[in-house]
């Protein structure tokens, strides 16, 4: 602005001074001695730790925080960083400006650090010099590793995990979200049951952090229970067993549900034959007939604690001759869905009769004539349920379409691999079941694949790798046909060699 004025200016300098002990022309300080000279004069390193001790379990990969903390870090993470700088005593005044690794062999058991560090040096000029502090891992067992190392059944929580029901499309799924979200690191063994999982903790605190993980992704109901395993009247302590016994809803997706009269009319008169699209920690109910639709939590569904009228083992295909849309395209909780009047037949009724079915469908985006649909056979059902007997009067649709159908067009595919994999999780599986389970539980896996491959918004929260070892084969566009769902290239993540190895969380399966 003074110069816009046509003020003269006096161009400021900045002086300089000659080093008290080299003469070397610099910046005025405190002390009058340049860096180099400073440094030789003064060393805000001396006193301060050039090595410390780590303690670092070999089994869990944690690090031990003083006195009894066990941080799991891995190396050159910012947990470990922490981890190192909180275990120097004193500093003697310095302050840490700037803390970085040293790139060592990982099997060496040595981690270096580089620090930064300022202080107050002669008459008030400040210092910073950098050093570097060698930490020497000591491989030591955790409380929780040594008690598996001594006896690999001595847990002290359980979790046992169940659904009643007749699949175990639900414990699919859920793995999934174990595996994606890390949930059972700290289990110490994970078994197979029946109709369920147990994990097994050697904490309590894990345990229940473990069923809060399962209450925020499946509505569940939850009890436990301790046992007194001994007892020191001396010092007064009390070693206990705890069990969780953790129940899973047994409605699950693509259920038909005849509602309670009192839960249709506490959700605005719905239903009362409602589909079940999407089960989280809430069941989201949809009635296919008006396009309604709700949230039930699982404090409001454990109140009633109503069943399915007919599960997914029951779908029945059809083949659909004629559709007709009768209302516009609605958007239901997240997904498309248009009304439409439909003539559909069943397949295991071709060359034997000509019965036809006039239906009213929620899939009219998605259907054609032609197309195959799978659905539930109301006609020939013979339903015994309670609930469904409360409704006098009511006249029950013949058929209640859920899906559309491909499998026609999967049998072009049948035997070829996927390009893409599931990880598992390291649990102990009963080898004692006979042959007929284990291809029932393999039919089970194969169907949860192709809802993967059907719905994006299922495989929206669980993570699928590529297969490294799957090759394309150069008719197979030509063969398979482009009507048939698939998983995009780009929702698959790398498998990592070093993540498996080091993580140990499970094999794949695919």
């Amino acid at each position: 602005m003074a110069q816009d004025a046509g003020m003269f200016m006096v161009p400021q300098t900045i002086g300089s001074v000659l080093c008290c002990k080299c003469g070397v022309p610099m910046v005025p300080n405190a002390a009058n001695m340049c860096v180099t000279c400073l440094r030789s004069e003064v060393d805000i390193t001396e006193g301060l730790q050039k090595k410390v001790d780590l303690k670092h379990c070999p089994e869990c990969e944690c690090y031990l925080q003083p006195p009894k903390t066990w941080i799991k870090a891995q190396l050159e993470s910012k947990e470990l960083l922490t981890i190192c700088v909180k275990r120097l005593k004193n500093l003697n005044g310095a302050r840490l400006v700037h803390a970085e690794f040293i790139w060592t062999e990982p099997h060496s058991k040595r981690i270096k650090v580089k620090l930064t560090v300022q202080k107050e040096v002669l008459n008030g000029a400040i210092l910073e010099q950098s050093y570097v502090v060698e930490y020497h891992q000591q491989d030591q067992m955790c409380e929780s590793c040594t008690r598996v190392q001594a006896n690999p059944d001595q847990w002290v929580a359980a979790v046992q995990l169940r659904q009643h029901v007749s699949h175990r499309r639900t414990f699919f799924y859920l793995e999934q979200l174990i595996l994606k979200h890390d949930a059972a690191a700290r289990a110490i063994k994970i078994k197979q049951m029946d109709e369920g999982i147990d994990f097994f903790f050697g904490n309590r605190s894990h345990a229940v952090k473990f069923v809060e993980f399962v209450g925020k992704v499946a509505p569940v109901r939850s009890r436990h229970d301790k046992q007194l395993v001994s007892h020191d009247p001396k010092s007064n302590n009390y070693n206990y067993k705890y069990t969780f016994s953790v129940e899973i809803s047994p409605v699950c997706r693509e259920d038909l549900i005849c509602l309670p009269p009192k839960v249709a009319v506490s959700l605005g008169n719905l239903g009362p034959l409602v589909i079940c699209t999407k089960v989280t920690n809430s069941i989201a109910l949809l009635d296919p007939f008006t396009l309604r639709h709700c949230f039930l939590d699982a404090d409001q569904y454990w109140r009633s604690s109503f069943k399915s009228l007919l599960t997914s083992r029951q779908l029945v295909e059809y083949i659909v001759l004629d559709v007709e849309p009768v209302s516009s395209e609605v958007n239901v909780g997240g997904s498309k869905c248009v009304l439409a009047d439909a003539q559909v037949a069943r397949v295991s009724d071709f060359g034997k009769n000509d019965t036809i079915f006039f239906i009213r469908t929620h899939l009219g985006h998605l259907l054609h004539p032609g197309d195959y649909a799978l659905g539930y056979d109301l006609y020939g059902a013979n339903n015994n349920d309670i609930e469904l007997d409360k409704y006098k009067g009511l006249v029950l649709p013949e058929t209640i379409l859920i899906k559309k159908s491909y499998e026609e067009k999967r049998q072009r595919k049948r035997g070829k691999p996927r390009p893409w994999k599931l990880k598992s999780l390291d649990m102990e599986v009963d080898n004692t079941r006979g042959r007929g389970d284990q291809e029932k539980m393999n039919n089970e896996y194969e169907e949860f694949l192709r809802d993967l491959e059907e719905n994006p918004e299922l495989r929206f929260n669980i993570s699928l790798y590529r297969d490294r070892d799957y090759q394309p084969s150069e008719m197979a566009s030509v063969t398979d046909g482009g009507d048939v769902p698939s998983v995009p290239l780009e929702e698959l993540l790398a498998d990592l060699d070093l993540s498996d190895e080091e993580m140990g969380d499970g094999s794949t399966r695919e």
